[in-house]
């Protein structure tokens, strides 16, 4: 017979990992060759696992190699598909990178990435190659990469003090515990220093440094221990996960991993402590669960549990709080969900006459567990207590209450039991009891089974006031009462609290959806302290202050403003104090405790994101299930928090990436700009003494006005991005705004026919003369350029309701259809088009419009030639020209 017990499975983890199942078979496979160091050996591995998959038929391509000019390397590329790399341009530089618009368009089933913490060039699509991988896998391609232990987030601090290197290019630890596969290079550091001495890895010069730095054997068998150990817990948490979405139950004891019940008995700490050698000794995990029940503990009983926990949680345990009725039945469940293989618990509760001892209980419902019991080291715990009573978990009021409501409930009766029968008054009697639970514990209600059985016996059951009864079937009446009545009630208790327990689950599962919900839609940071502050208030009835550290990682100099009170110099140095240490501190701590508040730190991967603190308006510590889902909380902020930081980030090197773009195309025109006017301004000046000063005195002339306009175009660029270009309307002639500006292109214009179309009824408009006069030069100037000589350039103006409209057209080759759409961006030129000119001209003319909330446009005439038509919203005044 299989005695094995069964859980009901959770509906919560299985829907979740439903949804993973079935996120998991839209995305590609990341595969990792995971090694100590450079020079393992990871990216040859991973090109001769690429032949093999070649050889079975897979369509396998290689995005990115670097070989570092390995010659074994280089030979195992040769038979695979190379992408071509993309060429990207940086202040002068060229540098390569996978071009990943590319690899998605060939779309093959397997892509090697090497370098996964690679950092791309300021204008790729993404900061990191990372980035790049997780957009493949969204794509539904494969990818294998390859990635050293120094290069993970959570490790890079560990390898800095180690090796003194610090790691600047690091991977969130949350890509490589996403990895489907992870396949460890190893080699001994005798191997791999040989290998450097061979010229394997560097050059020898280089491989001479390598071995005084960074590849010191000490270093690298530090590293190869970490790889070892992440690749060992990757596998035991895969164990777990693989358990848990095939829904298997029983304990695989394919390693060692303890679990000791931990409670607010002062022996417990001998058992924690020897939990923690025990585990040394096996090499093996441990977990301590807290089993929460209904019973109701004192604040002394509450600090020595608090104490406890933290105990367990400083010696390295991994901490889990669970409610439950039943003890025995909640650490087994826990064991089997944890694949835990042996249970430690203390000798401290015995068996009675009325309940088995947890001891019992446990070995009962273990089945293939393994139980260890600790002795105590006082002895006056370890007496037997056969038939001593049960624990009283209820105050003696909740006693003395449930007794007087029976005894009332008799008295009550009494008159009528002549009329309704004794019988009667037994169920009567029955259901007040069956009643008691929902406010009672399991010894009150009992003590109240046992009254009214009694008060029913003596008040009713013939012969009255007397304990004897006088016929059989009342005696067995009396029997079933009691027994009916006492496990009703103990009955109807248990389901209470375990109504009591659900409640509590359901409460704190709402609360963090609460929580994840406004964390999910806040979209700054100040949205998410703000979403914090209040849901920490709402749920633990406390005061709550947030402090953010600044966007450079440095700490933080105030208290945010969503803080709810208000900080001195006293609080704040304790917050200060958590936020160095990454430790809990404050009031019942044992650090500053004389803080008003406890305050809890809120952890990033590479360094903390900032601290909470938390004061209590009962000014009463936490209980353990607060305490733990308050913990639970602070990591769903943590997690937002790195979230914003990293789309900041990403904001950040989007404008860098447009900056240094900027900043090129700028520096390129301007040079351009530059040199032309001040080479004909050299030459002419050189010149003059020997020929006609006029000619050469014009070319100098031209060549300043060259320079002026681009002058003026740089300072009105600067001006409409300001945002502070307000234009100074002021009546207006339209003629003399043409004139204005013909006038300033006398020389650009004389091999060019201009016509002006002006209706003689043409009011006078409002407008900024200077502006508009500015706007209608480089239209013109534009014209000038982009047409040949004798060419014809046409202005007209007229109104429109209350709108002015002015044209700006000309009979030369007009633009490219597909250029039409980009002609007012900053610093565009169209392709083939002759040197001079910064691209300003268009885009300048287009914002001195707009400040007129106006709107210009582009397009080819129908007779050909370009056309730009301004629609200006403006008043008209009654005298016309």
């Amino acid at each position: 017979m299989d005695t094995m017990p069964r859980y009901r499975p959770d509906p919560d983890a299985l829907l979740n990992a439903m949804k993973k199942e079935e996120e998991h078979s839209k995305r590609g496979k990341l595969k990792i060759f995971f090694g100590m160091s450079a020079g393992a050996g990871k990216t040859y591995d991973m090109l001769k696992s690429a032949h093999e998959a070649k050889a079975k038929g897979i369509d396998i391509i290689i995005g990115y190699i670097e070989t570092h000019k390995r010659p074994e390397t280089e030979a195992l590329v040769a038979g695979l598909e190379v992408i071509p790399r993309k060429k990207l341009e940086y202040r002068g530089v060229e540098l390569e990178e996978m071009d990943l618009d590319a690899v998605i368009a060939r779309k093959p089933k397997v892509v090697l990435v090497d370098e996964l913490a690679h950092s791309n060039a300021p204008t790729s699509r993404h900061g990191r190659r990372y980035q790049d991988v997780l957009e493949l896998l969204d794509h539904g391609i494969d990818v294998h990469t390859t990635i050293n232990v120094q290069h993970l987030e959570s490790r890079a601090d560990t390898v800095a003090q180690i090796s003194g290197t610090i790691v600047r290019e690091t991977v969130p630890d949350s890509i490589f515990e996403q990895a489907d596969e992870v396949e460890l290079i190893d080699i001994s550091p005798e191997d791999l220093l040989k290998r450097l001495e061979e010229g394997k890895v560097y050059t020898p010069e280089r491989s001479r440094l390598a071995v005084q730095n960074f590849f010191r054997k000490g270093n690298l068998t530090a590293l190869r221990e970490m790889s070892l150990r992440l690749t060992a817990e990757r596998v035991d948490h895969q164990l777990r996960d693989y358990m848990q979405s095939e829904r298997i139950t029983e304990t695989w004891k394919s390693g060692q991993r303890l679990l000791v019940g931990i409670g607010p008995s002062p022996s417990t700490i001998s058992l924690i402590r020897w939990a923690r050698r025990m585990a040394y000794t096996l090499n093996a995990t441990w977990i301590a669960v807290y089993v929460e029940t209904s019973k109701n503990i004192s604040d002394d009983v509450k600090k020595q549990l608090n104490s406890n926990i933290k105990l367990a949680t400083d010696l390295g345990a991994e901490i889990i709080t669970t409610a439950d009725e039943d003890v025995a039945t909640a650490l087994v469940r826990i064991a089997h969900q944890n694949n835990a293989t042996q249970i430690l618990i203390g000798k401290t509760a015995n068996r009675t006459f009325f309940t088995p001892s947890l001891l019992d209980r446990l070995v009962e419902k273990s089945s293939n567990l393994d139980v260890y019991v600790i002795g105590e080291h006082d002895e006056s715990q370890q007496r037997t207590k056969t038939f001593s009573l049960p624990e009283l978990h209820s105050g003696l009021a909740q006693y003395a209450i449930s007794a007087l409501i029976i005894f009332v409930s008799a008295l009550i009766c009494y008159p009528f039991s002549e009329h309704i029968g004794y019988q009667t008054v037994s169920l009567i009697l029955l259901l007040i009891v069956a009643l008691l639970p929902l406010r009672f514990g399991v010894g009150p209600v009992l003590l109240a089974a046992a009254m009214s059985a009694m008060l029913w016996n003596f008040l009713f059951i013939p012969p009255q006031f007397t304990f004897a009864i006088g016929l059989p079937q009342d005696i067995l009446m009396f029997l079933a009462y009691f027994a009916i009545a006492a496990v009703t009630g103990t009955l109807t208790a248990r389901i209470r609290a375990r109504e009591k327990t659900v409640r509590q689950r359901e409460a704190h599962s709402s609360a963090l959806f609460a929580l994840t919900k406004q964390l999910t839609v806040a979209k700054t940071q100040d949205e998410v302290a703000d979403a914090a502050v209040k849901n920490i208030s709402t749920f633990f009835s406390s005061d709550v202050a947030i402090f953010l550290s600044q966007p450079d990682g440095d700490i933080f100099t105030s208290a945010h403003r969503s803080s709810m009170y208000s900080v001195d110099e006293k609080e704040f140095s304790v917050a200060a104090w958590v936020y160095w240490n990454e430790k809990k501190a404050g009031k019942f701590t044992d650090t500053l405790p004389s803080s008003t508040a406890t305050y809890y730190p809120i952890s990033g991967p590479r360094y903390p994101l900032g601290v909470i603190g938390v004061k209590n308006k009962n000014d009463k510590q936490f209980s353990i299930d607060q305490e733990s889902l308050l913990q639970n909380f602070i990591a769903q902020i943590a997690s937002t928090l790195e979230r914003e930081q990293l789309n900041e980030l990403a904001k950040r090197t989007v404008v860098y990436a447009e900056s240094e773009k900027l900043y090129r195309t700028l520096f390129n025109s301007i040079s351009h700009e530059l040199r032309t006017p001040i080479a004909a301004i050299i030459s002419a000046s050189e010149s003059l003494s020997h020929k006609n000063q006029k000619e050469f005195t014009e070319e100098i002339h031209t060549a300043a006005d060259r320079l002026n306009r681009l002058v003026e175009n740089l300072l009105d660029m600067t001006r409409l991005e300001s945002g502070q270009l307000a234009p100074k309307l002021d009546w207006c002639d339209i003629n003399d705004l043409f004139r204005a500006s013909l006038q300033k292109l006398k020389k650009e214009l004389e091999h060019h026919t201009v016509s002006i179309n002006v209706p003689e009824t043409m009011p006078f408009v409002k407008l900024d003369f200077g502006l508009m006069e500015q706007a209608f030069t480089n239209l013109l100037y534009n014209a000038s350029l982009y047409t040949p000589a004798d060419s014809t350039i046409n202005l007209s103006a007229k109104m429109d309701e209350k709108n002015c409209i002015f044209t700006v057209s000309d009979n030369g080759p007009g633009f490219p259809t597909e250029t039409l759409k980009h002609l007012f961006e900053k610093f565009y030129r169209v392709p083939g088009s002759k040197t001079g000119g910064t691209g300003l001209g268009l885009s300048i003319v287009k914002g001195f419009i707009e400040a007129h909330k106006g709107t210009i446009t582009a397009a080819n005439g129908n007779a050909g030639g370009a056309e730009f038509v301004v629609t200006i919203p403006t008043e008209t005044h009654s005298l016309t020209l």
